[in-house]
């Protein structure tokens, strides 16, 4: 493959830290290559030299002669005093623009429904994000570097972008460079990781589970190395005491297989454990939204806007559950039902008796009158011990210990919160409202501001809350991990995904095929409902014996391809023919599981 661009030798210091020292790397054709580190470890500054926007200290940066390149900052750069069309195409003339299928598809995905000539001042966040991107994206260019792109994008835009990324920066065509929290996105798009530590580089294969696979292989290895390192300093000591040692045989470290990294670790949560403890903490009764439905006034003095239609939903306890919709959609009100913040319209809410909720929003609200006090003080002020889980999970943690839990370095624990970082902030405010103990807990966009490192310690955090769980994210990879089932709102109406968040954009694909037709799309989803014909009783036997069919065959293609995976990886590396084989049969296997995963979920819509 051709080569790009590369680093040589860089070196950077800033007055208090040195970030990089001696750092050499290279960008080759095709290469996708996701950045991760943690907060304050120099992603974004490795992103600027390798651009050109800053200067090393030493070392140089090359870029191949002609190539283009071209980058998407963390921050917002919009020129507000521009249209969104002068934002995206500049002085380009209409027929060039419009006649170039790249940038269609480009404004096709990202800024549809907003005003093409109207102005950039006034956008959302998350509007000027799409402007931004689009802006790169239909520019003519081989290199391009994201800073956290999937900001403010929700899940909908962002697997749009993951798509539009393999396919225009495919094999031998470019080079893309990423910083994101975002693991699923990472994992969809990258084929190669880069993790920056301790003022290195440290190159990887493939995208974030093959980096963390890789990283557990690494370290578990180091450690076996330093527990030889050890063993023979103890021997080296007891010669110089006693003469020479006994003979003794060196500890082994091996490695069979990729799964032996996991065969002893259990379950994420233990649910059944969990759930027990939520019925013992909430009773039976959570919250039940009952016909509940929210209606605002309209801005024009007309007749008011209903943004929920009757809702039905008795949460259980102990459930985990993931919110998912469009801005605007209606969440936050949803949310706001549940907590007692917002009044239904019609229809009513009842709560348990000992319900207590405890939302953690997008502000940083809870933290405001403690800006001058050290971590440890804000902490402390609150209870000197603090349990998490139960049974066998059950910990006993003082206010250090939970704090290095979330990441706090010692040096850390006495810094005034005013001086905390953004990341740092959101896990303190985390932890405030976990030791008030409700048993009912809202996060409201919980990843803002957190590396990937903090992420995995909220969701550990989490696995041993118990209590019951709603999240609202464009997160994939946080909303997957942490709940259980997910939900969206669509036109208006609440309703269950058990295809989850795949199952959801396959709905919004049809609300949009329903508005490109002339029909509204927020009547899309009970639109298509009420079009399907009400299935007799033969007829509602006949798919529920399909769908328990289909759920068996599924359990056992599954079986099959993992079996089929393991053949392939011990297979002779030398024996193409038969590698070539093996692969064939794992792609007819796979081809199959989506057909019948395609079959159970046109079923299971059928049904309700």
């Amino acid at each position: 493959m051709a080569h790009l661009l590369g680093a040589e030798a860089l070196h950077l210091e800033f007055p208090t830290k040195v970030v990089f020292d001696g750092v050499s790397l290279g960008v080759d054709e095709g290469d996708r290559i996701g950045i991760v580190g943690r907060n304050g470890d120099g992603k974004s500054s490795l992103l600027a030299m390798l651009a050109g926007r800053l200067e090393p200290d030493s070392g140089r940066v090359t870029v191949r002669s002609g190539v283009r390149v071209g980058v998407l900052d963390q921050a917002d750069t919009l020129d507000d005093t521009l249209t969104i069309a002068q934002s995206v195409v500049g002085d380009r003339a209409e027929h060039d623009w419009a006649g170039d299928a790249r940038t269609r598809d480009v404004l096709a995905g990202l800024l549809q429904g907003l005003d093409w000539d109207g102005p950039v001042t006034g956008l959302s966040g998350g509007q000027r994000r799409r402007v931004a991107l689009a802006a790169l994206l239909a520019g003519d260019h081989d290199v391009i570097f994201l800073d956290e792109p999937t900001n403010h994008l929700d899940v909908e835009a962002i697997a749009w972008l993951a798509e539009h990324l393999k396919r225009r920066w495919s094999a031998n065509q470019g080079g893309l460079l990423v910083v994101t929290h975002d693991r699923w996105f990472l994992d969809e798009v990258c084929t190669r990781t880069w993790e920056v530590h301790d003022q290195l580089v440290e190159p990887f294969e493939g995208g974030y589970a093959a980096y963390i696979l890789q990283r557990v292989e690494r370290d578990r290895q180091a450690a076996a190395i330093e527990a030889r390192r050890q063993n023979l300093a103890r021997k080296e000591l007891a010669w110089l005491r006693r003469g020479a040692p006994a003979r003794t045989s060196k500890p082994k470290f091996r490695i069979d297989a990729a799964n032996a990294l996991i065969a002893d670790v259990p379950e994420i949560r233990d649910k059944t454990e969990l759930q027990s403890l939520a019925v013992t903490r909430l009773g039976k009764d959570v919250v039940d939204l009952l016909d509940a439905s929210v209606s605002y006034p309209a801005l024009d003095g007309g007749p008011d806007r209903e943004v929920l239609h009757p809702v039905e939903w008795r949460i259980a306890p102990g459930e985990r559950t993931g919110i998912l919709g469009v801005n605007g959609a209606g969440k936050s009100t949803l949310l706001g039902l549940v907590s007692g913040d917002v009044e239904p319209t019609s229809g009513r809410v009842k709560r348990g008796k000992t319900v207590q909720v405890a939302t953690l929003t997008q502000r940083l609200d809870e933290l405001e009158e403690h800006l001058d006090d050290p971590v440890r003080v804000v902490i402390a002020r609150l209870r000197t011990t603090y349990s998490f889980g139960s049974g066998s999970r059950a910990q006993e943690l003082t206010p250090g210990q939970l704090l290095e839990r979330m990441g706090f370095a010692s040096a850390q624990l006495s810094t005034p919160v005013k001086d905390l970082s953004g990341g740092q902030k959101r896990r303190l405010q985390l932890l405030l409202i976990l030791l008030e103990q409700p048993n009912v807990l809202i996060l409201d966009e919980p990843t803002n501001d957190l590396d990937t490192d903090m992420l995995a310690a909220m969701e550990d955090l989490l696995d041993t809350w118990p209590g019951t769980l709603l999240v609202v994210s464009h997160d994939r990879y946080f909303i997957e991990r942490v709940t259980d089932q997910q939900y969206a709102i669509l036109g208006g109406h609440l309703r269950h995904l058990p295809g989850g968040v795949d199952e959801y954009l396959r709905l919004r694909e049809r609300e949009r095929a329903a508005a490109a037709t002339g029909g509204r799309a927020t009547d899309a989803a009970p639109a298509a409902a009420s079009s399907t014909p009400a299935l007799s009783g033969a007829e509602l036997r006949a798919a529920q014996k399909e769908i328990t069919a289909l759920e068996r065959r599924l359990e056992k293609l599954e079986a099959q391809i993992t079996k089929a995976r393991t053949a392939l990886a011990d297979h002779a590396q030398s024996d193409y023919v038969g590698l070539g084989a093996e692969m064939a049969k794992i792609g007819e296997l796979e081809s199959e599981r989506d057909d019948v995963e395609l079959r159970w979920f046109e079923l299971t819509e059928q049904l309700g």
